[in-house]
């Protein structure tokens, strides 16, 4: 045996949490350079925990649909005639070619391919000239089900059947912003991008806000203060952490007519990474998140979408608050997109080396934790 045979990708990422925070290092570089990890993530992460759709609101009447990937499996969600959000697949019973693209309302599912059509609730409605084929039978050929919960508002997703709900993983979660009431915000906004990172590097920049003064000079990076930013301890499947917010953003604080929330709640802004994948930025006022979908090592697709309080929505200047805050984050994202960009140039390079964890990114460690959890050495 060759002693001194370089460990894998996973071996590293388990060698690296095998540490006390006060010791902890950023993750090594294959693990998110490597096709090899990427496919193990697939397999082990996102083929086996819940990811978001987006938000149920978005798909307010019967026949509303948006498509997404889950580990390479193609899957549609949509709401049915009964008004139940439901998933499914996105691949014909017949020849499987693909159903539907992006997002959009549909009476029926037509395959494009030979107009085999599928009702809302995935059962096979019609399928032309098939009647001298003796094997067919249309009761059979529906599109099998997928997983599909709405969690505070949150369309949750998973291909796995044995997957704990995410009212019980997430319990710790609904817990802690209750006061907040995640399923009273609307959902105002939503686009779709891509950037040249590796998704764990995009998550990773908003899972600590120690970047904020410098990432965000020309933005947010003056609201908040290094030494009053907050990380505690996460649970199992997700961390978090706050910072409190001066009045510079009016939507950041809690309304004038908000009666619930108290002391420093009324201007405290909550920072929610749902394992694997999805981050809530949670104000009194607004709300914004991100939902990500690998594309490779050096890619990431990205949903993006936001919204407001029901509070500050019935508010007669919210058209105006909303378009501000809309403004800012566009500026945010530029400034994201530059700073994750470089790191992942910065990991790819023969030369660089994974630095000492600062104490505001216990957050990235524990996600760290959460990875090597989920795959095996």
């Amino acid at each position: 045996m060759n002693r001194h045979a370089p460990l894998s990708p996973a071996a590293e990422l388990h060698a690296n949490v095998s540490v006390p925070f006060e010791r902890a290092f950023a993750m090594p570089k294959a693990v998110y350079t490597s096709p090899e990890f990427l496919a193990l993530e697939q397999k082990h992460v996102f083929a086996q925990d819940w990811l978001c759709a987006g938000r149920a609101e978005s798909l307010p009447d019967a026949g509303d649909y948006l498509t997404m990937e889950i580990a390479g499996e193609p899957v549609v969600v949509l709401r049915d005639r009964d008004g139940a959000i439901r998933a499914m697949s996105n691949v014909c019973r017949h020849r499987m070619s693909t159903l539907l693209q992006g997002r959009g309302k549909v009476r029926a599912i037509t395959c494009p391919y030979h107009a085999w059509t599928y009702n809302l609730d995935g059962s096979l409605r019609g399928a032309p000239a098939m009647t001298l084929n003796e094997g067919f039978c249309k009761e059979v050929l529906g599109l099998p089900a997928i997983r599909c919960e709405v969690w505070q508002g949150w369309i949750m997703v998973t291909l796995n059947p044995e997957a704990p709900a995410p009212a019980e993983a997430l319990s710790e979660v609904t817990d802690l912003i209750a006061p907040f009431d995640m399923t009273g915000y609307r959902e105002t906004f939503r686009e779709n991008f891509r950037w040249a990172t590796n998704w764990k590097v995009l998550a990773e920049n908003f899972m600590e806000s120690y970047h904020l003064p410098m990432c965000h000079a020309g933005t947010i990076g003056g609201a908040s203060k290094l030494e009053e930013m907050v990380c505690p301890t996460g649970g199992a499947g997700f961390n978090y952490h706050w910072i409190l917010k001066n009045d510079s953003v009016p939507l950041a604080l809690a309304h004038p007519s908000n009666t619930t929330l108290e002391g420093d709640d009324r201007r405290k802004t909550w920072l929610l990474a749902i394992y694997p994948s999805l981050l809530i930025t949670m104000t009194p006022g607004y709300f914004w998140y991100l939902s990500l979908t690998p594309d490779g090592p050096g890619h990431v697709q990205v949903l993006f979408g936001g919204g407001m309080s029901e509070d500050w929505l019935a508010d007669p200047a919210a058209g105006a608050h909303l378009a501000s805050v809309r403004a800012l984050l566009d500026d945010v994202n530029v400034e994201d997109k530059g700073c994750t960009e470089k790191v992942y140039r910065g990991l790819c390079s023969d030369l660089a080396q994974p630095g000492p964890l600062s104490h505001l990114e216990r957050p990235n460690f524990e996600f760290a934790q959460y990875l090597a959890r989920r795959i095996p050495a």
